[in-house]
């Protein structure tokens, strides 16, 4: 069917192939474009538009960027007109699943070889954040992913880290050693002289518990600094 015709005609209409559910059905949901995932999340359209014509305004909003869908607050979702509070909070849960898939499953037990093994543990749980978050990773002597735990939460400018949760949480894993992680909301991966203070202050403090901090990431988006890798460790 000409897609130039589906645009007026609702969904049901369609060819069942053509059909978002259907076609996910039929064909797996690699099938889909990001545009009809959101358009099953979205569920009907309205009188003006099909749920795959809001879809497609949606992600055109944020550039066709998943990275920054995720990013969206529940009232910005409603600046596509068709899309209540409703439809943002499928969404936004949606979005919210996906990013916890991502955790590290500590079950598996992952090693740590680099600071990028390390992103991959935590950094596309922090990327699309617009608050601030601190999180610690903790190791056995085999450099295996034993735990990992949210230390504090704050706001966009930063979050207020209390050093005895981050060695409680290691003490209580039985850890041998821990490498912090958080995210600038900002979008720069640098660290700022606070981080490297910081950073130190912990690493100083550590080695009193027989504790071994291994690194600092902080997390911007898709990009990462390791303050091990650029010497400040």
């Amino acid at each position: 069917m000409n897609n130039y015709l589906k645009k007026d005609q609702p969904i049901h209409t369609w060819a069942e192939n053509d059909r978002p559910r259907e076609k996910l059905i039929n064909l797996g949901a690699r099938a889909l474009s990001d545009a009809e995932l959101v358009a099953i999340l979205i569920g009907s359209g309205t009188r003006a538009h099909s749920a795959i014509d809001l879809g497609r305004q949606l992600m055109a909003s944020v550039a066709n960027d998943l990275h920054q869908l995720a990013r969206l607050q529940e009232a910005e979702f409603r600046r596509v007109k068709g899309i209540g509070k409703a439809r943002s909070v499928v969404i936004m849960a949606a979005l919210e699943l996906g990013r916890r898939r991502q955790l590290v499953n500590t079950r598996e037990k992952p090693v740590i070889r680099s600071s990028k093994d390390a992103y991959d543990c935590l950094g596309p749980n922090l990327a699309d954040l617009q608050q601030e978050e601190f999180w610690v990773l903790l190791l056995n002597r085999a450099n295996q992913v034993i735990g990992c735990d949210q230390i504090s939460k704050g706001g966009v400018a930063g979050t207020v880290v209390d050093a005895k949760l981050v060695f409680r949480s290691a003490l209580l894993a039985t850890a041998s050693s821990l490498i912090l992680v958080h995210n600038h909301p900002s979008g720069n991966p640098r660290p700022s002289q606070a981080d490297i203070d910081l950073t130190r202050k912990l690493k100083k403090a550590a080695e009193h518990l027989d504790l071994v901090v291994l690194d600092h990431l902080i997390i911007a988006g898709l990009k990462f600094t390791s303050l091990a890798d650029d010497g400040y460790i």
